[in-house]
């Protein structure tokens, strides 16, 4: 017979501590195809009503082949949510602190992305931790259109 069913056991994974991780942790996020229907939903919850996010004649008109994706529109993709880091650190998370962004090359609708996570910096502290952790957006052909740097507050493992 099985134990009674726990809702706090419910978890994708065990909980890491700051001390858990480990320089070079590298994390795939689902690719993606940026469809018209990304750009309209985009532009819905950003308001950002410029053209050159939703009309692609006139985006034609300026020599581009498609819609032109917006910087934050690529940013989202690098969400760590998207993977398994945040149900790693269920109870040791404190706080997402920053990013940062360069973005490379342009994205058009039809194009598809591939955003990854690697941790590059573990700062400790006496009881939390920093997680640096660099952020690339790589397109279908294989050209970085976006590289990046986040930053999360991190418990470190309690004594005992």
């Amino acid at each position: 017979m099985s134990p009674p069913f726990d809702p706090a056991l419910h978890r994708r994974h065990a909980n890491r501590w700051f001390d858990d991780f480990k320089l070079g942790e590298r994390s795939v996020l689902p690719s993606r195809t940026m469809t018209d229907a990304l750009f309209l939903a985009f532009q819905s919850a950003s308001g950002d009503n410029h053209p050159v996010h939703y009309d692609v004649e006139y985006c034609r008109r300026r020599g581009m082949p498609h819609m032109l994706a917006h910087g934050y529109q690529i940013l989202i993709q690098t969400a760590a949510g998207a993977g398994d880091f945040p149900f790693m650190v269920e109870d040791s998370l404190i706080g997402f602190l920053d990013q940062s962004s360069r973005f490379l090359l342009p994205v058009y609708s039809g194009d598809t992305l591939y955003p990854a996570l690697e941790i590059t910096g573990l700062t400790p502290t006496r009881t939390t931790g920093v997680i640096g952790i660099t952020s690339t957006v790589h397109n279908q052909a294989s050209k970085l259109v976006m590289e990046g740097t986040q930053r999360y507050l991190v418990r470190r493992k309690p004594a005992g």
